[in-house]
């Protein structure tokens, strides 16, 4: 499989190289694609190094499959030419996620929908939260999702992670920088502000409602959330709290996560720490609501570069050699 990475040297693009080796996916020749600027440096893949081509110059022509890691701008230029070109397309931007003839998908909960020549990939937070409930849903029928969400500075790109750092070690040493990336500097501080204001909500929070419908094929599920960033550097938490159809248990709940793949129970709770570098999903905490009938509430957490992104990518690229 001719395999090109699109976005190839940002925090996504790295993480999801790193994805396809370890998941010894079929790749029997990898072009990594990026900007005019980064054309020419080189990105280790396997035991080899592989020179960063200039994505403006690529013939999609010579490629199978494209991994698009690029942000949704980016994607409407190149995404086309691929598709057009013969490519199958696997896109984590949320350029066509909303698209009716575009799959959006979670391999583990709609995995039966991956087909060519184009898979959307939901939004991290999105994607890691429905792991830990499509097995509720499932058994219960989820009609409402009320939603908070501490998401890493991973989520804002490479130049993110390095503005939290940076900014937290000036903090420590008694400056405060202005930020360049996030609208409020993160080191030591938190903001509710993830995407641009759409009304009085956030883009953010917009995707987590409208992705959720979709990929579970439930138009009339009632979602609201909060999405906060916060000062960690690559996992996601979400608290979640869940009214079901039918009475929900705490205990049989622990159970269907436990029998679910791309989630593990984690008592008392995970912290972003526990779940960086992890494939799975963790889930604690899990208890009745003490002020919603027929609710459940729970603690979820994941890294967002894996589950979050890259890991998912990969998966939906499994699912499409399939059907290709």
């Amino acid at each position: 499989m001719r395999v090109a990475v699109l976005g190839a040297t940002g925090a996504v693009g790295r993480e999801l190289l790193a994805v396809l080796e370890r998941r010894r996916f079929p790749v029997t020749e990898l072009f990594a694609l990026a900007s005019a600027r980064s054309a020419g440096s080189r990105l280790r893949f396997g035991s080899a190094e592989i020179e960063v081509q200039n994505a403006d110059d690529f013939d999609f022509g010579i490629c199978d499959l494209v991994f698009c890691c690029v942000d949704s701008d980016v994607a409407r230029r190149f995404v086309p030419r691929a598709i057009e070109a013969g490519c199958c397309v696997v896109d984590n931007s949320s350029a066509y996620r909303m698209e009716p003839d575009v799959p959006l998908v979670v391999p583990e909960i709609n995995g039966d929908e991956v087909r060519p020549p184009l898979v959307a990939n939901p939004n991290c937070t999105t994607a890691i939260t429905l792991v830990a409930l499509a097995p509720l849903h499932r058994h219960w029928k989820m009609r409402r999702l009320v939603a908070a969400t501490y998401q890493a500075a991973s989520g804002a790109g490479a130049a993110a992670i390095s503005e939290l750092l940076s900014h937290t070690d000036a903090a420590l040493k008694g400056s405060r920088p202005e930020p360049s990336v996030f609208p409020r500097s993160l080191a030591f501080n938190l903001f509710p502000h993830i995407g641009d204001f759409v009304g009085s909500y956030t883009k953010e929070e917009l995707k987590l409602e409208q992705e959720t419908r979709k990929i579970l094929n439930e138009p009339q599920i009632k979602v609201s959330s909060f999405c906060v960033r916060v000062p960690v550097v690559r996992a996601h938490s979400v608290a979640a709290f869940v009214c079901f159809q039918k009475q929900p248990d705490p205990k049989e709940a622990e159970q269907l996560i436990t029998q679910s793949p791309g989630v593990e129970l984690h008592n008392p709770y995970p912290t972003p720490l526990d779940a960086e570098g992890k494939d799975a999903v963790l889930v604690g905490r899990i208890r009745s609501d003490a002020a919603l009938e027929r609710a459940l509430s729970l603690w979820i957490v994941g890294d967002q570069l894996l589950k979050g992104a890259a890991l998912n990518a990969v998966q939906i690229g499994e699912k499409l050699l399939e059907v290709m």
